[in-house]
């Protein structure tokens, strides 16, 4: 779907299980995006149909898989998703621990940034995250996203930084 000089991205398949369940329990993941209780081959398929494979038929757009161009190793996941929460579509993005540090989130971010401004033709693209994650308040500063302040989820009532483009 899109290339950049290192990565590959796609849609998730139900046959991504593995990686699913590898990333969704991430400490990472874990600890700045929660635990979505995903432990089987069955949960992995559940949580793919009812999440990104439902926002694909839905919306157009969802979370993509992520992996290195040269060998397709999957590493992480980045996509758009429709909160009935945000007013505007937002960027989520997680990575394999492995492949922190090298580049590969703002270049995989930076992809789906623009293919959702570009070609998708979103007006704008928000973002949220935790007050304490430095890494990804950094990179969606990085991305131009402008902190917008607090952010109060209806959902979970968490305090959250609201980034948009």
């Amino acid at each position: 779907m899109l290339q950049t000089n290192r990565l590959t991205i796609r849609q998730l398949t139900t046959g991504d299980t593995a990686f699913i369940i590898e990333l969704l329990n991430t400490p990472g993941w874990l600890q700045f995006i929660g635990d979505r209780n995903v432990r089987t081959t069955e949960e992995a398929i559940s949580y793919l149909t009812n999440g990104p494979l439902k926002s694909y038929a839905e919306n157009g757009f969802g979370l993509y898989l992520v992996a290195t161009k040269a060998d397709d190793i999957p590493i992480g996941m980045c996509g758009i998703l429709k909160r009935a929460t945000l007013d505007n579509p937002d960027i989520g993005y997680a990575l394999l621990p492995a492949f922190a540090g090298m580049g590969y989130a703002y270049e995989m971010a930076n992809a789906v940034l623009n293919y959702a401004l570009q070609e998708l033709k979103l007006p704008s693209v928000c973002a949220i995250t935790l007050p304490v994650n430095a890494s990804s308040i950094k990179l969606l500063a990085k991305l131009g996203l402008k902190n917008k302040g607090p952010f109060v989820a209806e959902d979970t009532k968490e305090t959250l930084l609201l980034f948009q483009s």
